[in-house]
């Protein structure tokens, strides 16, 4: 199949598009204009730049390429950013998912677009199922429930992944910063009364790989099996790495941050089990394959 990837660029994009390719797929690449260009997509000359808000050129992007399916990682994911600038988060969180979906939608092809954990509000400590009520606590929450909704309105073969916690190669990610920070020696205070899935962008690559190999479209949620708080993450990535660290433990309150975020947001994946035959490994096992693979 021929696939259209957005946000290419990103620490999830760096993931699906080898993944892809290794389930030989033809890939096509967009990149936001402003990703550094010596990206190997873009010293490559193997991809197409431009914005998700600017839809006459995602459409003929589309077009041009002709994919069987757009895959849409492209989105603005500073949570605290959003808080403050809703308007840009909308356009882009929400009105990019709606662009790539129509864009797939007038060449012919489905869409899967990535959305969050964040759409919760984390008031009750169970795994959340895909049709859970929703009540995002920020901004960010809300502009990807608005892509959700927008991508369902204008392409009826949409799968919508609702993913959590990523971390991986090719940018910026908790696990790095953590493992920076002890082996320079720097103190360690970690949030510990938020609970989620830690989720390796590797596995949900291959996990959205499976997705579109299947073809039953609708909404899954897609991360590392079990949960665990920031300072278990934490924790657990200075003993996995070998790395000797005192974890200090530390409320959001403390952080005084511009957005809310939910206290637990764990993701049941039994629709994704059941669909594609297929278990998300644990999030232990995910973060030593990370770090030693």
């Amino acid at each position: 199949m021929k696939i259209l990837v957005t946000g290419a660029g990103g620490m999830l994009g760096s993931a699906v598009l080898p993944a892809l390719e290794r389930a030989g797929h033809v890939v096509g690449a967009i990149l936001h204009p402003q990703d550094a260009p010596d990206t190997p997509l873009a010293a490559a000359g193997a991809s197409t730049r431009l914005d998700i808000t600017d839809y006459p050129a995602l459409l003929e992007a589309a077009r041009t390429f002709r994919p069987d399916w757009v895959v849409h990682l492209a989105a603005w994911t500073d949570v605290d950013g959003c808080e403050g600038d809703p308007d840009r988060a909308f356009i882009v969180n929400g009105l990019g998912a709606r662009n790539a979906a129509l864009a797939a939608a007038e060449a012919g092809a489905a869409v899967l677009a990535m959305s969050t954990d964040y759409v919760f509000d984390g008031s009750t400590p169970a795994p959340r199922r895909e049709h859970d009520p929703k009540g995002p606590l920020n901004v960010y929450g809300r502009s990807k429930l608005a892509g959700e909704h927008a991508v369902r309105e204008v392409n009826a073969r949409h799968v919508i992944v609702r993913t959590a916690w990523l971390y991986g190669a090719g940018g910026r990610n908790f696990v790095d910063t953590i493992l920076s920070r002890a082996r320079s020696g720097q103190p360690l205070r970690v949030v510990d009364d938020q609970r989620g899935s830690p989720t390796w962008t590797a596995d949900l690559a291959d996990a959205i790989v499976a997705l579109q190999a299947r073809r039953e479209f609708g909404t899954y949620h897609v991360t590392n099996t079990g949960e665990a708080s920031w300072r278990d993450l934490a924790v657990a990535a200075c003993e996995l790495a070998g790395v000797r660290a005192e974890v200090a433990r530390m409320g959001s309150a403390e952080l005084d941050r511009p957005a809310r975020r939910p206290a637990y947001s764990a993701l049941h994946t039994g629709w994704y089990e059941h669909v594609t035959g297929r278990r998300m490994p644990h999030w232990r096992d995910a973060l030593g394959r990370y770090l030693h693979g």
